[in-house]
């Protein structure tokens, strides 16, 4: 990462709308670009994401007003559809390529996370071939002029290291902040998936009903 772009320092609602959109456009590319509501539902999601939020359409248009103004996310043209939507730039404003812009869009939505907590939630988003390709890109993504992420002091106890994504700046990340223990993620990572894909089917349907009422109005 040899770029001389410099890394925008974005608040809470704008890294969650920006991670939103860099997770729905490899998970449901079907239902993306994405209106105000699916990119609303997708941000309040209860699974995959650290911490859980209850954004209102209001939060989510001004985060996206002013990732407009730093050329993050454009609006989506063409098609039938009258619905205004929006897509993210991220890989056009800066040089990354789809494996590490799924680990960046991870630590943006999850919080820090090891390799392996990468390696195993990166699925959906970018089939990794091994915990060690994953390894590497977090080394290039941390280093260069322009580093995304940054190793944490390693936890006493913790055999692997966790990293933390820089968009938000050099925030210090505190033991309270941190996601629930690895059994604990282990033990849900069943239920998690089905979750989601519960969640997504609701806002498929949801977009979809709207997209016939305003059919037949």
């Amino acid at each position: 990462m040899d770029s001389q772009q410099t890394l925008p320092v974005l608040d809470d609602a704008e890294l969650r709308v920006l991670g939103s959109l860099m997770e729905k456009s490899r998970t449901t590319p079907d239902y993306y670009p994405m209106t105000i509501n699916s990119l609303t539902a997708a941000c309040n999601q209860k699974t995959s994401r650290n911490p859980v939020v209850q954004f209102n359409e209001e939060t989510v248009v001004l985060a996206i007003n002013t990732l407009k103004r730093r050329g993050l996310v454009s609006t989506a043209t063409g098609g039938t559809d009258r619905a205004v939507k929006y897509k993210h730039n991220f890989a056009i404003v800066f040089p990354v390529i789809p494996s590490e812009v799924a680990l960046i869009c991870l630590l943006l939505l999850r919080g820090p996370q090891t390799p392996g907590e990468l390696n195993t939630n990166s699925g959906r988003l970018y089939e990794f071939e091994s915990i060690e390709d994953v390894q590497e890109l977090l080394e290039k993504l941390a280093s260069g002029e322009t580093p995304f992420i940054k190793q944490l002091p390693r936890r006493p106890g913790q055999k692997e290291v966790r990293y933390i994504h820089l968009l938000g700046g050099t925030t210090d990340w505190t033991e309270e902040d941190s996601a629930a223990p690895d059994t604990a993620k282990r033990s849900s990572g069943e239920l998690e998936a089905r979750v989601t894909k519960l969640e997504n089917d609701l806002a498929e349907l949801k977009e979809a009903f709207d997209k016939l009422m305003k059919e037949l109005t």
